[in-house]
């Protein structure tokens, strides 16, 4: 009976975290130093522990329902898979992310062929995919021994997994996408039934990809590659259904992101927002709101780029669509009634009570630019506030 009051409290929070959280000052100086070669792996990993209880505590000392340990140990969000198998071939070196546009308030491109991890660009296998080490296991063995709320974990979406995947010089491992995805799909599966015996009852579903679908310049480059957009989106549907099916005490949340990139202003020297993709929800909103079968829709609404709340017509009932509406791209506070204005224009599409309130996307983690840890707490101190005036 607990278990079961846990998961419906977990599905029907008024508010959520979505990923990442400014790493604190004390972790960003002694990874710095790591990456100078002035303190080894050790005192790097001890560091991060105490970055992880500091926020922990912070996050239960403002009152949110559920904790996360920020990604503190992952450098990219997308290591919750590229970092817990083996199969890809890696280049040595990493120009992942060289000539990476660096102005404000624009699109930051990015060249997936560069030589660089798996996943942060296309890489091709050199033999079948297998789980070597279960990353989002391990941060949660750490995190749920030093919290006294429920935790959650973000894992990756199989879309992002097969975007980022160089099919064409991979066929004599998998002769096409349904194979790879096969494995990906069994993979993931394996990741969250361990997290899942270890107490997980929050799991997270990193899908930066579907934004794609609605990206012009994602889309002409699927069509370069010979592929088709529409069966990329259908097959992307099926394996992340399949990826969560039959964990019926799980509460899964799935994140629908056009990319969290900052830079700073040099007009102002401010943390100021990039982005990775453009365009809205609205043509692809009827297929993945209404077929996705995760339990919460996590969705950014923080800016004009959004586009309007029409398309949360189509979640159905029992779902719940939390919106980003609070930014972590800039550190200016977002007002309090602004925040309710916005959310009573989405009811004119969707009842209150299948709604909810979170950050738009991750605040930055480890090896990002981030805004202030202060203005951060702020933002979640706002949430809470918000969320208690509209719901109770």
């Amino acid at each position: 009976m607990a278990s079961a009051v846990v998961m419906e409290d977990l599905r029907q929070m008024r508010v959520d975290q979505v990923g990442s959280l400014s790493a604190p000052s004390r972790l960003q100086q002694v990874f710095g130093d790591y990456k100078r070669g002035k303190v080894s792996e050790e005192e790097l990993g001890r560091a991060k522990d105490e970055a992880i209880r500091d926020v922990i505590r912070k996050q239960q000392a403002i009152g949110f329902p559920v904790l996360s340990d920020g990604e503190l140990r992952r450098r990219n969000f997308q290591e919750s898979f590229s970092e817990s198998v083996s199969g890809f071939d890696v280049a040595a070196q990493d120009k992942s992310m060289e000539g990476v546009t660096l102005q404000p308030l624009a699109r930051a491109e990015q060249n997936f062929s560069a030589p660089g991890p798996a996943i942060i660009t296309r890489r091709r296998v050199a033999e079948r995919l297998r789980l070597k080490h279960n990353v989002p296991l391990q941060e949660y063995l750490f995190s749920s021994q030093v919290a006294t709320r429920p935790v959650k974990v973000t894992v990756l979406s199989p879309d992002r997994i097969s975007q980022r995947f160089d099919w064409q010089q991979s066929k004599a491992i998998y002769p096409d996408m349904d194979a790879f995805l096969a494995d990906v799909v069994a993979i993931t599966r394996e990741i969250i039934g361990e997290l899942v015996k270890a107490g997980c009852r929050y799991i997270q579903i990193d899908a930066p990809g579907y934004t794609a679908y609605v990206d012009k310049v994602s889309l002409e480059r699927m069509r370069s590659r010979g592929e088709n957009p529409d069966e990329n989106l259908e097959r992307s549907i099926s394996a992340d259904n399949a990826t969560i099916a039959g964990f019926p005490d799980v509460t899964f949340g799935i994140h629908l992101c056009r990319g969290n990139p900052r830079t700073i202003d040099p007009s102002t020297g401010k943390v100021a927002p990039q982005w990775h993709r453009e365009g809205h929800y609205d043509s692809i909103a009827e297929r993945l709101f209404s077929r996705l079968n995760h339990h919460r829709l996590l969705l950014e609404y923080d800016d004009e780029r959004s586009g309007s709340f029409a398309p949360l017509r189509y979640v159905p009932k029992g779902k719940i669509a939390v919106l980003g509406l609070v930014t972590t791209k800039r550190s200016d506070l977002e007002p309090l009634d602004r925040l309710r204005r916005r959310i009573d224009e989405a009811t004119q599409h969707l009842p209150l009570d299948q709604l909810a309130l979170s950050p738009q996307c991750g605040f930055g983690g480890l090896d990002h630019i981030v805004i202030p840890e202060e203005d951060q707490w702020r933002k979640f101190e706002r949430i809470l506030e918000t969320a208690h005036l509209v719901w109770g």
